[in-house]
């Protein structure tokens, strides 16, 4: 079930608020918290490269990497649109509200793999870090953005205090893009990001969580339910990922 050519590499995870303002942005949040914790409990070693807070509460969008032997094989089960059914927190009348925020993930790409990234494809700015790390982060221009010209892709790396350490990991983010971009185009399909062109909304999801009126979380592709809904939360998605791993290999079979 972990047999694919990447499966074995590092994961590199972007997670983004979909419809839901500040909820989705909180939603994010809660995602960001399960990976960690699932991360945690398998052993892997997690780094956050880029973070955008919300303005009220929550994430607009997050990066990081998950660095372990079959990281990118458990993950890439995890890519697609996640819903969540919840009474919200931020409404003073307690009215049921649903989120969205969508899961990218892409494998690091080894060193040995050489992608040909060219300097006049590239745009390169430099800003102050927008989060937490002290004086040094505050008030010198550290973070990383980096523009690839020919494809649009933007990568960001503001975790570091040292720009030149900012530098490598958004270049190492932006090398996994363009080789997942290149491998889908080599197997005659689009990439990842825009392999289903749809809003981060309604009936597109992969994975619904119920908080209330009951407690359900359902992956749509599997069928696989859970009704121990904090476990879910708390990191225990390894019913889901087993399920889609199997999924995928009969789908594999029947190709």
């Amino acid at each position: 079930m972990l047999s694919g050519e990447n499966d074995s590499e590092n994961a590199i995870v972007y997670i983004n608020s979909g419809a839901g303002g500040t909820e989705a942005q909180d939603w994010v949040e809660m995602l960001l918290r399960m990976y960690l914790k699932w991360a945690e409990k398998k052993g892997f070693e997690t780094q956050i490269v880029d973070m955008l807070p919300g303005e009220e509460a929550g994430i607009k969008n997050v990066t990081f990497i998950i660095k372990g032997k079959y990281a990118y094989g458990y993950m890439k089960c995890e890519s697609g649109i996640h819903r969540l059914v919840r009474i919200s927190p931020f409404d003073a009348n307690n009215r049921r509200h649903t989120s969205f925020a969508s899961v990218y993930t892409y494998p690091e790409v080894p060193e040995d793999i050489q992608i040909d990234i060219k300097e006049e494809d590239l745009r390169i700015d430099t800003f102050r870090s927008s989060g937490p790390g002290g004086q040094h982060v505050n008030r010198t221009e550290s973070a990383i953005r980096i523009t690839h010209i020919p494809t649009g892709i933007v990568v960001q790396c503001q975790n570091e205090r040292s720009q030149h350490k900012n530098k490598a990991i958004a270049m190492s983010i932006l090398k996994a893009r363009l080789y997942e971009l290149e491998k889908k185009k080599q197997e005659e399909k689009l990439s990842s990001l825009n392999k289903e062109k749809k809003d981060i909304a309604w009936g597109s999801q992969i994975r619904s969580y119920v908080l209330h009126p009951y407690k359900l979380i359902k992956d749509h592709r599997t069928k696989i339910e859970m009704h121990n809904a904090e476990a879910v939360l708390d990191g225990s998605i390894d019913e889901f990922i087993k399920a889609y791993l199997l999924f995928l290999t009969f789908q594999q079979k029947m190709d």
